[in-house]
């Protein structure tokens, strides 16, 4: 988390709104990387 935090300021957001929204980003980010390993393995 800290260097989602990090590079969160380093692009200028405000850290505090960032560590909001980052349970959110993650739970996105997890169910794509999912779906996207379930499909290699239909292939």
């Amino acid at each position: 988390m800290g260097a989602a935090l990090a590079l969160a300021a380093a692009l200028g957001i405000d850290t505090l709104i960032a560590a909001e929204l980052l349970p959110e980003i993650e739970a996105v980010m997890v169910r794509k990387l999912n779906e996207q390993m379930e499909g290699g393995r239909d292939g």
